[in-house]
């Protein structure tokens, strides 16, 4: 029987659980991850704090979960290369790096958005605070 056939016998809702088994991994294994699983408490808070917007928490969610799935693909695509190789290949760094590439440049996209969301609400903070 092959890991197909056998995956077809388990109930739906194993799938839920091999899912969480790989967030949780992740979490676990990977210091990026956990920088990122970090930084969204830290936005989060400041979300609730700033009373942002039902929009901007759209967007606030949608980065923090894009950012999230980003890592979780980065990681897979670097443990399948590791898996195939564990010599020094040029088209594996590629691979590698260009997954990394993604996580970098949606990591920038996202703090370039988050600074157009959360600076006007620290300098309407900081007014209020000057005037007191």
């Amino acid at each position: 029987m092959g890991l197909q056939e056998k995956h077809r016998d388990k109930p739906f809702w194993y799938s839920f659980i091999y899912a969480i088994e790989g967030i949780v991994t992740v979490v676990k294994q990977e210091r990026n991850m956990r920088f990122h699983l970090l930084s969204s408490c830290i936005v989060l808070l400041m979300s609730f704090y700033f009373s942002i917007d039902k929009m901007e928490w759209l967007i606030v969610l949608i980065l923090i979960s894009g950012m999230f799935c980003l890592e979780m693909v980065n990681t897979a695509i670097e443990r399948v290369v590791d898996l195939v190789t564990l010599e020094y290949k040029p088209l594996a760094k590629q691979a590698k790096d260009v997954a990394a590439g993604a996580v970098l440049v949606y990591a920038v996209v996202s703090i370039i958005i988050g600074a157009f969301i959360f600076i006007p609400y620290v300098f309407k903070l900081l007014r209020t605070i000057e005037i007191s």
